[in-house]
């Protein structure tokens, strides 16, 4: 049985960070490509970030520069470092994951975490 569970969300003040963390069991995150997602108020669920596992990662526009994805192998864990957020970063925020980088890429992964609430705000 595949779990993904997300953690580290919280209350941020714009210009600030935090760093999701996602611990994976039934499957090896090394082996997957991974994918963070978000989904605000009043928005539809939208690719963030993944990392396929070869290595190779991919950003949306509005967190490139800003975001990180990477992953401890050891721990079986994938991460998304955000920095310099923005009120409009405020959103539920997912850890996703496949087999095939197409369906990650197509938000269709197989796999997803019941998500952790991430607010920017003064």
């Amino acid at each position: 049985q595949v779990q993904l569970v997300e953690s580290g969300g919280g209350l941020v003040q714009p210009g600030g960070s935090l760093r999701l963390s996602c611990v994976a069991s039934g499957i090896i995150v090394s082996s997957y490509t991974m994918g963070w997602y978000r989904q605000g108020p009043g928005n539809q669920r939208e690719l963030v970030a993944a990392l396929t596992s070869t290595g190779n990662t991919h950003y949306v526009g509005p967190v490139k520069g800003r975001f990180t994805i990477s992953r401890d192998n050891a721990k079986n864990t994938v991460y998304l470092q955000m920095n310099s957020l923005k009120p409009e970063d405020t959103a539920v925020y997912y850890c996703a994951a496949d087999s095939l980088t197409t369906k990650v890429r197509g938000n269709t992964p197989a796999y997803w975490g019941p998500g952790t609430q991430v607010t920017v705000s003064s």
